[in-house]
């Protein structure tokens, strides 16, 4: 924890017939830090959040759309594999070979 270095903490105010000074201790005054610094946080954050919201427009990708040139495209050079052989249609396209880069 950081605690700030207070070294006044006296607040006088002028008024008709002399100066008001107003005391307190340094406990008062870290609490009431404390107290501001989330308050203004909260807010901040809030507002922050809100326009965030505002300027983002969420993107949902399309799963049924067509796919980029860079996906997988089953070449002549893949070999089927079957994973159960009970069930012929569970099987998957496997590359024997990496292409040379």
């Amino acid at each position: 924890m950081v605690i700030p270095n207070y070294t006044y903490l006296k607040l006088k105010m002028p008024e008709p017939n002399g100066i008001i000074t107003i005391g307190s201790t340094f406990l008062h005054a870290y609490m009431c830090d404390c107290e501001h610094y989330e308050l203004a946080t909260t807010v901040i954050n809030s507002t922050e959040l809100l326009e965030l919201g505002n300027s983002v427009t969420p993107v949902v990708p399309n799963c049924n759309g067509p796919t980029s040139s860079s996906a997988f495209h089953p070449t002549e050079e893949t070999k089927v594999v079957e994973i159960d052989p009970t069930d012929p249609t569970k099987m998957v396209r496997i590359r024997p070979k990496l292409p040379a880069k």
